[in-house]
C-alpha cells in the first residue's frame, strides 16, 4: 500500500436546496477549509476528516493505495487521481484524492 493524499479543493453551497430543505442559517461546511490536506494509509480514515466524506471516497482511496485507478476510463486526466465530493446536498465539499507514490 502507498499513502493517499486527500486535499480539500472547494467548499460549495447550494443556496436553493438549502432554502428549501435545510435549517435556517446553514452555510458552507465548517469541518474543512480549502487547501487542507489529509493523508490516508490507504485503509484508515485520516483524523479530522468528516465521516460522511470518508464514506464517499474510501473505495477510491483504497483502490489508489493498492495500485488501481483509471476510474471510469474517461473521467480524470491522471489515472492516479480522483475528484470526489461528499454527499451533502446543501453544502458539498470537493476533494482531490491522489496516490503519493509519484513523488
Amino acid at each position: 500500500m502507498v499513502p493517499v493524499r486527500i486535499t480539500v479543493v472547494e467548499r460549495t453551497f447550494n443556496e436553493e436546496a438549502s432554502r428549501t430543505y435545510a435549517v435556517p442559517g446553514l452555510g458552507l461546511c465548517e469541518m474543512h477549509t480549502e487547501g487542507q490536506v489529509y493523508v490516508s494509509d490507504g485503509w484508515n480514515k485520516p483524523e479530522g476528516l468528516c465521516e460522511s466524506a470518508w464514506q464517499c471516497m474510501q473505495h477510491f482511496v483504497f483502490t489508489l493505495s493498492h495500485g488501481g485507478g483509471d476510474f471510469f476510463k474517461d473521467w480524470m486526466k491522471d489515472k492516479n487521481k480522483a475528484l470526489i465530493s461528499c454527499n451533502d446536498g446543501c453544502r458539498p465539499v470537493l476533494f482531490l484524492v491522489e496516490r503519493m507514490d509519484q513523488e
